[in-house]
Order: C-alpha cells, then structure tokens, then sequence
C-alpha cells in the first residue's frame, strides 16, 4: 500500500506521520491499537508517556487524534525526534531524547528542593525526571507549578525561569527559577538559644544582614562567613557557625522576608606560637620579626597577621614581583590552644616601569617632574622608589617648594601581557 510522509516542524524537532492514503470518511473512522509502543527512549517508563500524551491502552483513536497524541510528546521539548506509525495492529512511536535539558535551580523560591519537590512536579508533569528544556510548555509549566506552590505558602508571586550559564564551561548548565515580584530578602537574623551571648560586634553583624537580597544557597554562606570570620580574627579558629532558614514567612505587598535562625560554638580562643618564614623569601627572618610586632602569646589576631604580610610584599614589589601571592599554612595545637604559621610566597613575573602620567600640574611642572623622574621605561618597577622620588634631597628648590604644597597619591595601572606597571601621578593642593 502507498504511503505519504507529511513533515511537520515544531521548535527545533521534527515530527513524521506515517499514516495510509484512505478517503476522508475511513480517516474519520476509529482506529483501536492492540498495543502502544514505545521505542528509544528508555528512560520514560511507558506509563509517564501514555499519560504525558493523553493515550490509554484500548482506546480506539481516529488519524487525526494519533497525530494530536504524537504532537503533545514533540512539544514537550523533551525528544529532538519523533516518528509514529500505525500498521493495523500496533501503534509505535520511535523517539531521540533531546540532548539539551537542564535541571533546575531555585534561586530565591523559599522551596525544599529535592526529591519531594520533584515527585510534586512529577504529579502534574508525568515526563518530568528532574530535568526541562530551555524553552516550551514543559518548562513554562513547571515555572507556573511553582508560583501555586507558592500561593498556596500565602506568597503570591511572579517567578521567571532563565538559563543560566556557567562561567568556566561557557554554556548553559542549569535553568534557574526566581522570584521577580515581589523582592525577597532576609528578615530578622538572630542567635538560637544554645549560643553564646554575643558581643555588640556580632549583633551589628546580624542586624546589618536584615533587609539584604535573598539567595537560597548565598545566603547561609553569606551569614556563615560574616560571623565565621569575625570570631576567627578574634582567635576563635574553631569556630562553627551554621545559619537555617526558619519556616515563619513574613511577606508584605512589596516584599517577602525570610527570617534566620543562627547556632555559633565559638571553641578556643588560640594564641600565636610563632610564624616562620620560608627559606628564601625576600626579608629575613629577623626583619620580619622586627617589623610585623607580632609575638608568640599574642592572641591569633587574623587582621595583623594578614597585615604582617604586606610586609613582604613591600619587598617583593620594590623587586618588581607586582603579583607575588603569599601564603599562610597553620599548624594547630589543640591541646595547648596555639597556632604556628609557615609563609612561603609565589612571586610570579618581573614587571618593568611603564608609562608615567601626571595629573593636575601645568606643562612646565609635568616636564620638570618627567626630566628628574629616577625611574624609567623599561626599569624594574621599584614601587618604594615612588615615595622616595618626592623625598629626595638632590631634587631643584623649585620642585622642593612645589612637593611642599601638596599632597601626592599615586595609582599604578598593571599590564598583565606587557608585564609593565604604567604610574598616574595626582597633585593636589593642600587644603
């Protein structure tokens, strides 16, 4: 018997019919498969698909309601392919999942993710296993599925889906789902009861969070770091911090609050044993010492030990070392509460002097500054040697009395393909 293959196009699929060349009366007549079958795509179980396509075995079905059933699979965006035919007997569709579905990621929908969300989406969306196309009902469904989920939280909203699209791999990993309207920050942030009393500093900490922008995973990590570093600048190096959101949802016409609830366990307080600099560096050993103040016994202050590496970089930088990295390994002593530290430090490439411009100065004074400047093109880039530039005795009376009149901060702009360092200059008048 001839056949005619039609070729419908939806989206980016496409859809063949195989059906016989009959007369309008026996197209309108019922057909009744002895089996629906589907092939090559085993990942949907066959019941998901019979529902996902309106189909019940033992149903008998005219033309045009097989071609209706077969257009409700392709338009889910779910397969790239699909192909039906009935032969008299059997009704079998042969598919080609799509290769591009994404989980989806709740951004700042104050919902449980995980398997119970996704039963719930399963409920209303049979071929829905955790994954949805970046476009088409499928994926507009499960972002309305999601707003009743909300509503029925008290919470009317509007939640749009994006793709979002990694950074590092550079294409699309996941669809993201947010609330649009209305905002949806952070309410009140408080302590449990098992905590410690806090100091000011941490309620300042707390009280600040209230109001900022919601993120379901930035959040806790937002409130974790802020008070995790806090008590680890104070020596606290064992800190746990652990931030939940709580249930209690106040929302408003303009806004949605979710409130915190925070558990802190301070641990020990640990003092400095020492800090050991690794062989080679640029200072000594004694040097350092000399300068950082830093002595075993002091407690393990984050804010002057990271202070006590600048120290270092000073004399990388005065070497051209522009983008040395140090780096800080601990070595605990739980018994005793005390905390040793090796520096060692990557001092990466050697950046060169490159072009000096100078700011707010008349043309006589910018070549007066351009003739003596002591550091030229081309020259390891010594940033010490800026500061010094201004002090030096050897410099015209003229220049001495100008330097005398202002202040002077410098901004050095770094090549990273030249490997210079270009300086802009400022004078200003002293007020």
């Amino acid at each position: 018997m001839r056949r005619t293959f039609i070729l419908l196009v939806a989206g980016l699929a496409a859809l063949f019919i195989a059906l016989p060349l009959v007369s309008l009366p026996l197209a309108a007549q019922k057909l009744l498969p002895k089996s629906i079958q589907f092939v090559g795509a085993p990942e949907y179980p066959t019941e998901d698909l019979l529902a996902a396509a309106g189909l019940k075995p033992g149903e008998a079905l005219t033309a045009a309601e097989m071609h209706d059933r077969a257009q409700r699979l392709i338009d889910s965006g779910l397969f790239d392919n699909l192909t039906y035919k009935f032969d008299g007997q059997n009704l079998v569709f042969q598919l080609t999942p799509a290769t591009q579905l994404f989980p989806i990621h709740l951004v700042n929908l104050p919902l449980d993710p995980g398997k119970n969300l996704d039963d719930k989406l399963h409920e209303q969306f049979p071929l829905y296993h955790g994954k949805i196309p970046a476009d088409g009902p499928l994926l507009d469904g499960v972002r309305k599925a999601l707003e009743q989920m909300l509503a029925a939280q008290g919470l009317e909203t509007t939640v749009k889906a994006v793709p979002f699209t990694d950074p590092v791999q550079q294409k699309i990993t996941a669809m993201e789902f947010s609330i649009l309207i209305p905002q949806v920050v952070l309410g009140a942030v408080r302590l449990d009861a098992a905590s410690p009393a806090p100091p000011i500093e941490v309620q300042d900490i707390l009280s600040k969070l209230s109001g900022a922008p919601y993120d379901r995973q930035g959040s806790p990590n937002q409130i974790e770091t802020g008070l995790l570093n806090y008590y680890h600048d104070r020596g606290f190096l064992d800190c746990a911090v652990h931030a939940t959101p709580q249930a209690a949802i106040a929302a408003s016409e303009h806004a949605i609050l979710i409130p915190f609830q925070v558990s802190v366990v301070p641990g020990a307080q640990y003092r400095l044993a020492g800090i050991q600099l690794a062989p080679g560096l640029a200072i000594s050993q004694a040097g350092f010492d000399r300068q950082s103040g830093l002595h075993p016994g002091d407690i393990a202050d984050g804010v002057r030990i990271r202070s006590s590496l600048d120290i270092i970089l000073r004399q990388y930088r005065n070497q051209g070392f522009m983008r040395a990295a140090p780096h800080l390994t601990p070595a605990y002593d739980r018994a005793h509460a005390t905390v040793s530290y090796t520096v060692s430090v990557n001092p990466g490439p050697v950046y060169t002097m490159g072009r000096l411009a100078i700011e707010h100065v008349a043309g006589d004074l910018r070549g007066a500054i351009l003739a003596s400047w002591k550091m030229p093109e081309g020259a390891v880039f010594n940033e010490s040697a800026i500061m010094e530039y201004f002090a030096d005795r050897k410099l015209s009376s003229d220049l001495k009395r100008t330097f005398a009149t202002v202040n002077v901060r410098y901004i050095l702009h770094l090549d990273d393909a030249t490997k210079t360092v270009g300086v802009e200059l400022i004078l200003e008048n002293k007020h």
